[in-house]
């Protein structure tokens, strides 16, 4: 898991395996690495989380598999409400821009982080992804973590919220696969709504098994491409902003 190895292009393998991965009598023992890159990570989170309160911005980090729709559906969100509210996106992907240049084809200012091997970012990142933006007129920030649904469940990058976007292309049982990222996320929006036509997708086993592992969570049926059921994701993002 990229929490004990510390995935991502700052981390070199050229230091003493035997003492700093705690081997001992033959014994590998991993929880020392994992809690010292959580560790760090979460003391920037709060930093990020600080930086965030103190200019009024709602920051939200969106993630999924890769093909939910999730690029998608954060245009149709930044069209639809940017005449409301003040965007800043941060993308990030392994490799190319090509999202990023779909969102400021939107208008909206964007950040482009490419994390090589790493699959997801991380606070360190999105601090430094901030640069160049106009924090105090800004209302949101979306973050596009990278298309995964195990690695960017650990890492908080000082968000208010995670959202989870599934697509109903992808199998029903997916937050009893993954767990951790449905249990984290405030929100799962199943996207693309308008294929279940043509698909055998139990739409209510789906919403069950999400609330098995989170009770709380808030569900939206939404299809990016047609629009439907993207009014009730509005109302729940604007009255939580400024302007809610």
């Amino acid at each position: 898991m990229c929490t004990t190895c510390g995935c991502g292009p700052d981390h070199a393998h050229d230091h003493d395996h035997d003492n700093e991965h705690g081997h001992h009598e033959g014994k590998r023992t991993v929880i020392a690495i994992e809690e010292d890159i959580l560790a760090k990570n979460n003391r920037l989170a709060s930093f990020n989380r600080a930086l965030f309160k103190d200019k009024g911005i709602f920051v939200l980090n969106l993630v999924s598999s890769p093909g939910s729709g999730k690029t998608t559906l954060l245009e149709r969100t930044l069209r639809d409400l940017s005449g409301k509210l003040s965007f800043a996106v941060i993308e990030g992907d392994q490799q190319t821009d090509n999202d990023a240049q779909r969102i400021a084809a939107t208008g909206v200012p964007v950040r482009q982080i490419n994390t090589g091997a790493g699959c997801h970012l991380d606070a360190h990142q999105v601090m430094h992804g901030t640069d160049g933006f106009d924090l105090d007129s800004l209302d949101v920030l979306m973050i596009e973590n990278v298309g995964n649904l195990v690695c960017p469940a650990a890492f908080d990058l000082g968000e208010h919220h995670k959202v989870a976007v599934l697509s109903v292309t992808e199998g029903e049982d997916k937050p009893l696969k993954y767990p951790q990222m449905f249990h984290n996320s405030t929100v799962m929006l199943l996207n693309k709504t308008d294929l279940l036509p043509y698909l055998d997708f139990d739409v209510e086993k789906c919403k069950a098994y999400a609330r098995r592992v989170n009770p709380a969570i808030t569900i939206f049926e939404v299809s990016a491409r047609s629009g439907e059921g993207m009014d009730a994701w509005y109302h729940w993002l604007t009255a939580r902003t400024k302007i809610g």
